[in-house]
């Protein structure tokens, strides 16, 4: 079997622009970096039996992904139109409490096993620069709970 590197830019971030009992998954576009992280909790277990050796329990995960993109709008728009995607975080980045929580999920378009949904609280970072900079966007969406492994949509 001879094995291949995947790509970073087979990631898709999607957004439910619907509701909960409908959901309308929409990309996240203009995407430039990706990254999940899982962040761990843990607690010292040590005891007299372990000869010396030290022992850890996780106790608490989170996660994280991380957005970097540049902003878009729609080309053929004679007013100003943005990216679906990237205007709902936008959005749900300028709302406190409830508001800023958004459902969510990613999953590599080549269609491996990885896909995940969950919950999560978006903190949105807008970005300006210089005359000749395109403009950037930076996001986290903080996890709220547990993220499920959903079937990979683009396995379909």
């Amino acid at each position: 079997m001879t094995l291949r590197s995947l790509l970073a830019k087979d990631w898709i971030v999607e957004v439910n622009t619907g509701t909960a009992a409908t959901p309308v998954w929409t990309p996240v576009k203009g995407l430039t970096e990706f990254s999940e992280e899982i962040n761990t909790e843990t607690e010292d277990d040590s005891d007299f039996d372990g000869d010396g050796w030290a022992s850890q329990v996780v106790t608490q995960r989170g996660w994280t992904l991380t957005l970097n993109g540049n902003r878009k709008r729609d080309a053929d728009a004679v007013t100003f139109v943005p990216d679906t995607g990237q205007e709902f975080l936008r959005e749900a980045g300028h709302e406190v409490g409830p508001g800023a929580d958004i459902q969510c999920r990613w999953y590599r378009r080549d269609g491996s096993p990885d896909a995940y949904e969950g919950r999560a609280a978006v903190d949105y970072k807008g970005a300006g620069g210089e005359t000749t900079d395109l403009e950037p966007f930076e996001c986290e969406l903080l996890g709220q709970g547990k993220p499920v492994k959903i079937t990979n949509p683009a396995a379909a």
